[in-house]
């Protein structure tokens, strides 16, 4: 498929760029812009988890792995495997809108989403992006059609987070070729898998260690240990893999020596940006099974969808999901824009590592958001379910207890709260995004104020304006991060929390109220439902960055500083309450009409 939605902007705005200047609708990419090839591939992976995974998933809870690798030869028959590799590899060449939304649909089985995310996002994507030509033509037709069965071997159990504090080691030997010695923890598909992505430092006298990226087939020296005993998943393998001895060619070293890093890293940046679209794909399911049960459940002789208290969590349940869809589709139009604009023969990945690397900040929030609304939306149904939320007889136990990993899979969410405004500052300190103007401007602007509000009165003006205030809240705090810390504002974990929270509200913010803008100018069918969930979530959201930034600010300064920069924090989160009951009621109702997610994309005509 050639890409189409690359051509939204001539004018491609640069990661974090949201933050320092206004967006216009039609630059944004939203889910109804989908085209009716979008559309194809998201039905056929709705069709196959549904007919030939979701049957079978008590036998894959019960380590069938060898219906594992038959599920996974399935989706590479269907084409889902290849969804972000070209054509001349086996893969079939899609935009990340198209991957987006099949690992939207994936996600309807948590432990097979966890196998095909492995396979796909991380091992296939990083032999196309860092492999050889040899490489690329040796592994990725097999491992796209699932013949070959993938793994990626990153985690110790002294370094997690700290991916680069492996012990694992290396040997180099006379011929070039190295001796792997050493054991990964907790490696996805790690019972079963062919080939492995691991990493370790090379030990060479001549030179200091050297992290390093490696493609490793099983053979002799390499062990699955025992299934770990987990609180979810329980149809994935999660393994350890020790390797005693491990002779490695030269020719299979992934990347340059001494370049893991980039190899892992940039990996995550995808990854977590799927981890985000598999969360929203969880959390629409998890609405649709909360919304037919309170229409069917019933209390005091009527079902108990009528009754306020659900409406509100169903109410609630869609708008979270709404913001998480709308940002991840944001970021999917980016990245392809991004790509789009630095044309490059179909062998040649570096278009996506230049995106991937651009969009970091993006691909973080995705990952939080999605992970801690499906988190919310999962105990919702819990909930709405009752004393059956809690038994196994429903499903609703076994995606809260599957869903819990997402918080830490891909980095924590308190490594990427790190990450987020660590990310924003250094690219401001080496000159890639002028926050340093930004803030100069908003000083001006605060000593200078000027006479009225500004300009457009159109749909969501208000919220529009919100949302112009929580930006200027953020530049406030990272203005203040940076004259209290300097160069040393890395060390402080808590502020930089704080701050990560008003950024993801923000990004949240916008994209969600870009999207209702786009769909009432569209005269799209349910334009109304888009516009009461962006209503309700800037409403509510504006009192948590508010908090958000008193402590940050409170934590920072004090006495008559801290007194002015609070007054300019209510100043510019100048927010009128709404009547938020109404909409969430609406939003509720409509899913339960239903029996779904009201707002979902799927089965919907695409606009014109």
């Amino acid at each position: 498929m050639t890409p189409t939605t690359a051509s939204v902007s001539t004018s491609i705005p640069r990661g974090c760029e949201w933050l320092l200047r206004s967006t216009a609708v039609q630059n944004v990419f939203t889910p109804e812009r989908l085209t009716e090839e979008h559309r194809l591939i998201a039905r056929t992976t709705q069709k196959f988890v549904g007919d030939e995974v979701l049957p079978v998933l008590n036998l894959l809870e019960e380590q069938d792995w060898n219906l594992a690798r038959l599920l996974v030869q399935r989706a590479g028959a269907l084409g889902l495997l290849g969804a972000d590799v070209p054509e001349i590899y086996g893969g079939v060449g899609l935009d990340k809108v198209a991957s987006l939304a099949v690992s939207e649909r994936i996600a309807r089985s948590a432990s097979f989403g966890a196998a095909f995310g492995v396979q796909v996002n991380l091992i296939a994507m990083s032999l196309f992006l860092f492999g050889s030509e040899d490489q690329k033509q040796k592994y990725l037709p097999r491992l796209l059609k699932g013949e070959l069965i993938g793994a990626y071997a990153l985690t110790e159990t002294g370094a997690g987070s700290d991916a680069l504090g492996g012990r694992m080691r290396a040997a180099r030997q006379t011929d070039n070729g190295f001796i792997l010695n050493g054991e990964k923890m907790w490696i996805t598909n790690g019972g079963f898998a062919d080939l492995f992505v691991v990493f370790a430092k090379i030990v060479d006298a001549k030179a200091d260690e050297q992290f390093t990226a490696f493609l490793v087939e099983r053979g002799v020296g390499v062990r699955s240990g025992k299934e770990e005993h987990k609180m979810g998943l329980h149809g994935s393998s999660t393994t350890a893999l020790i390797f005693q001895d491990v002779k490695v060619p030269a020719d299979n070293v992934l990347g340059q020596v001494g370049k893991g890093h980039k190899v892992a890293f940039s990996l995550l940046n995808f990854a977590r940006f799927k981890l985000g679209a598999m969360c929203a794909g969880s959390a629409q399911s998890a609405i649709a099974e909360s919304a037919k049960y309170a229409a069917s459940r019933q209390q005091f002789g009527q079902p108990i969808a009528n009754f306020g208290a659900i409406k509100h969590k169903i109410g609630e349940m869609v708008i979270r999901t709404y913001v998480v869809e709308s940002l991840l589709y944001r970021t999917a139009g980016l990245l392809d824009a991004r790509m789009a604009a630095e044309p490059s023969a179909p062998t040649d990945g570096s278009p996506t590592l230049v995106a991937l690397e651009e969009y970091t900040v993006e691909a973080s929030i995705a990952k939080v958001a999605g992970s801690e609304t499906l988190e919310f939306v999962l105990d919702e149904n819990i909930q709405i379910h009752g004393a059956n939320g809690f038994a196994r007889d429903y499903p609703a136990e076994r995606h809260f207890r599957d869903a819990r990993v997402n918080r830490i899979f891909e980095g924590t969410n308190e490594i990427n709260r790190l990450l987020i405004p660590g990310t924003l500052v250094r690219r401001a300190v080496n000159g890639d995004l002028p926050l340093a103007a930004a803030t100069k401007a908003l000083q001006d602007e605060r000593s200078s104020p000027p006479p009225g509000p500004p300009g457009d009165e159109g749909m969501l003006a208000d919220e529009c304006r919100v949302v112009d205030g929580f930006k200027k809240t953020a530049l406030l705090v990272l203005d203040t991060v940076l004259q209290t810390y300097g160069s040393k504002f890395a060390e402080q974990q808590e502020v930089l929390m704080y701050v990560a929270d008003i950024l993801i509200d923000v990004f949240s913010a916008e994209s969600a109220t870009l999207r209702a803008q786009a769909a009432s100018i569209a005269k799209h069918p349910r334009a109304s439902l888009h516009v009461d969930a962006v209503r309700v979530f800037v409403n509510d959201v504006a009192m948590r960055v508010e908090a958000s930034a008193c402590q940050a600010l409170a934590a920072m300064i004090e006495g008559d500083t801290l007194e002015t920069k609070l007054a300019a924090v209510r100043l510019l989160i100048k927010v009128k309450p709404i009547n938020t009951v109404a909409p969430r009621r609406r939003l509720a109702e409509a899913a339960v009409e239903r029996g779904g997610y009201p707002l979902g994309w799927l089965w919907a005509v695409p606009s014109p």
